[in-house]
């Protein structure tokens, strides 16, 4: 059984035969993995638990997993956002450990330490982390999301340190929770997906490996924040009836709106068809149209490559694809420019392993080909859509007679 003398908090959940033993840590403390390193030294645990998920896992404990990506592959399945915004998160997460010489996580790394040292089992409970930003993301209302995006950037390029109130919240709450609320009001949209649904799904997780492998005593490490809420469902049983159901439930993604799919083919027909009326009126009218759009549309897409740092080629790339992709929804200059730069500067192993501290300053965006060929598939693609209604107001233009 867990010692009174632990300094951190501690719930008991019994259910059934299984005695889950729920210890509240803070991620910014020392002292919070020398109670994990406590607990599990006793023996009295036949498995640990951790607030990981397998990507996180493997970041935590991997040390070259960065060095692992496919960079070309993981933009032309276009993951290249949810890499940017995992760096964004590491950013803030960096400058904690630099402020107070104690890596976020270090209580988990312990968990896995010891655990192996003593060769128990270590249960991966978390969410994966990517279905966790996406579901916050999609349940945040249209109108807060460009101001949860742009805090991100803001969280990337601050020199502050951390107040001693996020520092308060860390010790009470979730890492991922106190990331986001550095930059956004708390609010029911970001406490649903990012702690309620979390506390259900880490429920279900601890529900189903005790029902599989017959677990007795359970150590389960997690933040501060979810304690109460973990032990909860855990007493009220919920999610442990059927466990494969509440999982699924809530890595299931909501549906994307279907005017951002259908947007983009309106577009292209008003633009198509601005060009069939020019060509209608004169052959000369047509030509102008056409080369306004050409020029337009691949010189900004060719600035945001420019303004990224990218190689000459990709400039070049940038600057010839943009019209025409811009015409074809399903492929962008982004994903080109992207490609493009890829295959010039290939990133280095150094550039993989320095990425989570480069990220932490805005020059070492550009300095690092990895986090830098992330700016290119953004400015160009960024550039390319601002041409593309810059140039269609131009079209429009000319044939209303302006």
């Amino acid at each position: 059984m867990p010692t009174s003398l632990s300094q951190e908090p501690i719930r008991v959940v019994r259910r059934g035969n299984v005695e889950f033993t729920l210890l509240g840590t803070a991620h910014v403390s020392r002292a919070s993995a020398e109670e994990v390193t406590r607990q599990l030294d006793g023996g009295q645990y036949d498995a640990v638990a951790v607030e990981l998920c397998p990507s996180r896992h493997a970041a935590l404990t991997t040390p070259d997993v960065w060095g692992q990506t496919n960079l070309f592959r993981l933009i032309r399945d276009g993951k290249a956002g949810m890499l940017a915004a995992s760096l964004a998160l590491g950013a803030y997460q960096q400058r904690l450990a630099d402020q107070f010489g104690v890596e976020p996580g270090a209580e988990m790394r312990a968990a896995v330490e010891r655990a192996l040292a003593h060769s128990i089992p270590v249960l991966l409970v978390d969410r994966d982390i990517g279905i966790t930003l996406k579901r916050t993301y999609r349940s945040t209302p249209r109108s807060q999301r460009f101001t949860l995006l742009g805090g991100l950037l803001a969280s990337v390029l601050s020199r502050e340190k951390v107040s001693e109130e996020e520092i308060e919240r860390l010790k009470e709450g979730d890492i991922l929770e106190t990331t986001f609320a550095e930059f956004t009001e708390r609010s029911a949209t970001l406490q649903g997906p990012l702690i309620d649904e979390r506390d259900r799904y880490m429920a279900a997780r601890l529900c189903e490996e005790a029902d599989a492998e017959n677990y007795r005593r359970v150590l389960v490490v997690i933040g501060a924040g979810h304690l109460k809420g973990l032990a909860d469902y855990l007493s009220r049983g919920e999610g442990c009836i059927d466990p494969q159901a509440t999982i699924a439930e809530l890595e299931a993604l909501p549906p994307p709106a279907r005017w951002p799919r259908v947007l983009p083919w309106i577009i292209v027909a008003v633009i198509l068809t601005g060009f069939a009326i020019g060509f209608s009126r004169s052959p000369e009218l047509g030509g102008l149209l056409v080369w306004e759009w050409i020029l337009i549309n691949g010189t900004l897409s060719a600035v945001g490559t420019l303004i990224a740092g990218a190689h000459p080629l990709t400039i070049l790339a940038a600057f010839i694809a943009a019209p025409w992709t811009s015409l074809n929804p399903m492929i962008g200059a982004s994903m080109v420019a992207g490609a493009v730069e890829v295959w010039l500067r290939k990133p280095r192993v150094a550039d993989f392993g320095t990425l989570r501290s480069d990220v932490t300053s805005l020059r070492g965006w550009w300095r690092n080909r990895v986090s830098r060929t992330l700016l290119v598939f953004f400015l160009a693609g960024l550039g390319s859509s601002l041409g593309t209604y810059l140039a269609g107001f131009r079209i429009y233009d000319h044939l209303l007679g302006g």
